[in-house]
């Protein structure tokens, strides 16, 4: 189960993600193909839902850039099904809190690590040995966006299984 943004910042390198905010598999597929990192398909903002989000992360698979899904909330619903599908990782806004922080990442974790139900519809096809290195692979990431996440940045930064932090800087200057 290769994760091309993991093995990038592992390396010590700099990683470019492409951001896709238009509901198009044919975006998608030319975004693939131009070297990024990793896409992020934005369900939060973007005009995409589940429904279409599928189906661009399967215009997405024959290339090796990591297929990260920014969710419109923290919703365990949500980030699971999208893990299913064969998101490698997660960008969730409007974490506020440690609590916040480790209920997402919870949802992102099989147990003993998390409570991530066992359905990987798409996942379990495309990845080999999924279940054995999910935990290990996906990228949580959490958005800090209002000057409350800002006081609690530390404990966010701290809570253990998260990948790093996403700094959202029109709801942060919002919020201040």
């Amino acid at each position: 189960m290769k994760n091309r943004l993991r093995e990038t910042w592992n390396s010590g390198k700099p990683a470019l993600n492409g951001w896709l905010g238009i509901p198009s598999t044919f975006s998608a597929e030319i975004m693939s193909k131009q070297d990024f990192d990793s896409i992020t398909i934005d369900l939060q903002h973007g005009l995409t839902d589940y429904s279409i989000a599928v189906p661009m992360m399967q215009a997405m698979s024959a290339s090796d850039a990591t297929m990260l899904c920014r969710v419109p909330w923290l919703e365990a619903g949500i980030i699971m099904k999208l893990l299913d599908a064969g998101a490698m990782g997660i960008i969730c806004p409007m974490i506020n809190s440690r609590k916040e922080a480790e209920e997402f990442v919870g949802a992102t974790r099989y147990a003993p690590l998390g409570y991530r139900s066992s359905g990987p519809v798409r996942a379990g096809l495309i990845y080999p040995d999924y279940h054995n290195q999910a935990n290990d692979q996906i990228i949580s990431l959490a958005m800090i966006e209002t000057e409350e996440a800002v006081t609690n940045a530390e404990e966010i930064c701290t809570t253990p299984g998260l990948t790093g932090i996403y700094v959202g800087p029109s709801d942060l200057a919002i919020s201040m």
